[in-house]
C-alpha cells in the first residue's frame, strides 16, 4: 500500500524535468517594416530566425516606426534585442551612462540621400541660402548629417543665427510639402529618397555614400540589452550566425529578397512599395553585418558638435561587443572585425 504513491511521483519526477530541459527563452526583438531593416524583414518573411535559434527559443517581434521608441522599450524592458539606427543606440547608450546597451552587429550601410525639388533652384552648395530642408526628425541620424554637411560648406542654420531653415518632420509629409512647393530639400533615408525624386518632383542633390571612405556608413544596427547578453550569451551568438547567414542569403538572391521584404512591409504598414521605387532604393543601399563603427564614432562627434548629446564628448569606448560576432566569423574562416 505503501508503494503506490511513490510508483505515481516517480513518473512526474520525470515528467517534469523533460518539461525543465525543453522549457523555452523567449527573445524580444524590435524591428521597423523599412527597406534598411532586410534581415528582420526577410527573417519574419520566410521565418529563418525561427529555423536557426530551434524550438528551445521563442522569438516575439515588436514593430517600431521610430529608434527612440525601439530604445524606450529597451529601457523599459519590453524587448530584448533591437534593429535601429545609429543615433538612437549613441543617445541610448550615452543617456543610460554606457549601461543598457551594446552593439553586437551591423545590418545595412548608405540608403540615405540629399534630394532637391526640380525647381528650387538649387544646383550648387551655395545655393541653400535661404531655403526650406527637412530632415525626419530632430536630431536623429539624417538630421545630424544634414547640420554636419551645411556646416562643412559654410552654411549656418537659422537656429545658429544663418538662413537655412531645418524643418525636422515625418518622411510622408515631406513628400506632400515638394508636392505643394513648400520645401526644397531633404536629407532622408530610403525608400523616400526615391518617392521624392520619382513622385515629388525632385532630383538627387547628394547620394550620402559620396562623403564617406568606400561609400560605407552605417545606417542600421543590431544592439542588444547588456542583462539580456549576461544572461543568454549563446542565444545571442546563435542569433548573429543566423543574421550573417540572412545577411549572405539576401545579397546572394537580391530579387526574392526583395519579394521578400515587400511583402513583409505590405503585411506590416498595409501597402507594399512599387517594385521600381524598391529597385532603385536598393541601388543606394548595401545588407551588411559589418556594424561601420568607424562612420558611427564620426556621426557621435557631429552630433556632439550639433549639441545633442550634451556638454561633453561621450565616451564609446564600450559600446560595442563584437566578440559573438568574431566568433561566428571565424567559424566561417572569415576575418574578425575591429
Amino acid at each position: 500500500m505503501i508503494k503506490k504513491p511513490f510508483l505515481l511521483f516517480g513518473p512526474l519526477l520525470v515528467l517534469f524535468a523533460a518539461h525543465l530541459s525543453f522549457a523555452q527563452t523567449v527573445i524580444r526583438v524590435g524591428a521597423f517594416p523599412n527597406i534598411t531593416h532586410a534581415q528582420p524583414m526577410v527573417g519574419k518573411a520566410n521565418g529563418w530566425f525561427d529555423k536557426a535559434l530551434g524550438s528551445n527559443v521563442k522569438i516575439q517581434w515588436t514593430s517600431f516606426n521610430a529608434g527612440p521608441s525601439a530604445i524606450e522599450a529597451l529601457f523599459a524592458g519590453a524587448i530584448d534585442m533591437t534593429y535601429v539606427g545609429p543615433n538612437p543606440t549613441i543617445a541610448g547608450y550615452v543617456r543610460s551612462n554606457g549601461e543598457a546597451l551594446r552593439v553586437v552587429a551591423g545590418a545595412a550601410s548608405g540608403g540615405v540621400a540629399l534630394v532637391v525639388r526640380n525647381d528650387s533652384g538649387i544646383q550648387k552648395p551655395e545655393d541653400f541660402h535661404g531655403k526650406r530642408i527637412a530632415s525626419p526628425q530632430l536630431g536623429n541620424t539624417q538630421d545630424v548629417a544634414l547640420r554636419a554637411w551645411l556646416k562643412a560648406h559654410g552654411l549656418k542654420t537659422t537656429d545658429k543665427g544663418g538662413d537655412v531653415q531645418v524643418l525636422p518632420m515625418a518622411n510622408p509629409d515631406q513628400l506632400t510639402l515638394f508636392l505643394k512647393k513648400e520645401l526644397d530639400g531633404a536629407w532622408a533615408p530610403e525608400p523616400w529618397a526615391t518617392r521624392l525624386i520619382r513622385e515629388g518632383n525632385g532630383h538627387l542633390f547628394l547620394d550620402e555614400r559620396d562623403l564617406w571612405p568606400q561609400g560605407q556608413f552605417v545606417i542600421t544596427n543590431l544592439i542588444v540589452s547588456t542583462k539580456f547578453l549576461k544572461e543568454h550569451p549563446d542565444v545571442v551568438k546563435n542569433w548573429i550566425r543566423a543574421h550573417v547567414e540572412l545577411t549572405d542569403w539576401i545579397n546572394g538572391h537580391l530579387p526574392e529578397s526583395k519579394k521578400l521584404l515587400n511583402d513583409q512591409i505590405q503585411k506590416e504598414t498595409g501597402k507594399p512599395l512599387a517594385p521600381a521605387i524598391l529597385d532603385e532604393a536598393f541601388t543606394r543601399l548595401q545588407v551588411t553585418y559589418d556594424p561601420l563603427r568607424n562612420s558611427l564614432i564620426t556621426s557621435a562627434h557631429s552630433a556632439y558638435e550639433a549639441g545633442f548629446l550634451g556638454k561633453q564628448q561621450p565616451d564609446l569606448s564600450s559600446l560595442y561587443d563584437l566578440s559573438p560576432l568574431n566568433q561566428v566569423l571565424a567559424e566561417k574562416g572569415r576575418k574578425p572585425i575591429q
